[in-house]
């Protein structure tokens, strides 16, 4: 396995690796959720690579970009087990040159849940994907669908900026419990592990009510925001019953939904969803 941090030194070792080759680009302190999108890749793909960077332009000035986990030897054994062939750990300089200005921005599926409460949050994303394309030239690319937005956000963006990459978007990883698996879950006391299972105990109760017959989006939404109110620690930011592919919010009756959320268990933020209806599976 390879490692290295510049750019150039990347692009020579990429040329070297055979077709198709696959992308698995993460902010490091890997856990089974990243190791799924290795495992996907590996299947898939001759060649896989995987970035680590910490990306500092997606993050909001309140938001925990000094205190985000990081461990880059742990990560690279873990990479390393799993046979990746290339992984590029690059500099903010790598990535942006001083005095940067260039920025790729998605606009109308940014501006609904995660988009608008994090505002800036998704060019970040999006410009440093398109950077990480530009560098790996991947065939294939691989995101979680615990970041559903997100994976929309990067699917329009290869579509409309002509990136011959396809987006695969993998299932969510989640603990005997349920809790969706993410470097942020290593912020969590006990008792607040405890309490962020409300989050996937309040998407299945919507998805089992959707199944028993609810198909109201409001009605939808109070189920979820109820098994979320029951449990004195979480505090949520927004509870959605969206449509899966405008990220618009539904009314009134519907035939397949988004469901999602952010919610504060103390200070860390977390995010859940779940898809239903004809676009699931």
């Amino acid at each position: 396995m390879k490692v290295l941090s510049e750019l150039q030194e990347l692009r020579q070792e990429r040329a070297r690796l055979p077709e198709p080759f696959g992308l698995v680009p993460t902010m490091g302190f890997l856990h089974e959720g990243h190791m799924s999108l290795v495992r996907a890749a590996k299947d898939r793909c001759a060649s896989v690579g995987v970035s680590i960077y910490v990306n500092p332009t997606q993050f909001g000035p309140n938001e925990d970009l000094e205190a985000y986990p990081r461990d880059l030897e742990r990560d690279l054994a873990m990479l390393e087990a799993e046979g990746v062939d290339l992984v590029w750990t690059p500099t903010d300089a790598e990535l942006y040159s001083p005095g940067a200005q260039t920025w790729v921005t998605v606009e109308e599926l940014t501006q609904f849940l995660e988009g608008a409460q994090r505002p800036g949050h998704f060019r970040g994303v999006t410009t440093v994907v398109a950077k990480l394309f530009l560098a790996f030239q991947p065939q294939q690319a691989f995101f979680g669908q615990k970041d559903a937005q997100q994976a929309r956000v990067i699917q329009r963006m290869v579509t409309d900026l002509l990136f011959p990459v396809e987006v695969v978007v993998c299932p969510i990883v989640r603990e005997a419990d349920g809790l969706a698996l993410s470097s942020r879950n290593t912020y969590l006391t006990g008792p607040q592990r405890k309490a962020a299972t409300a989050l996937s105990r309040s998407l299945r109760a919507a998805v089992e009510a959707f199944k028993g017959g609810e198909r109201e989006a409001e009605e939808l939404r109070k189920v979820m925001a109820a098994v979320l109110d029951a449990e004195p620690l979480a505090q949520p930011q927004y509870v959605s019953a969206a449509d899966p592919d405008t990220l618009e919010e539904l009314h009134g009756a519907i035939d397949r939904a988004l469901f999602s959320m952010a919610v504060y268990v103390g200070k860390t933020r977390l995010i859940d969803n779940a898809i239903v209806g004809e676009s699931e599976g």
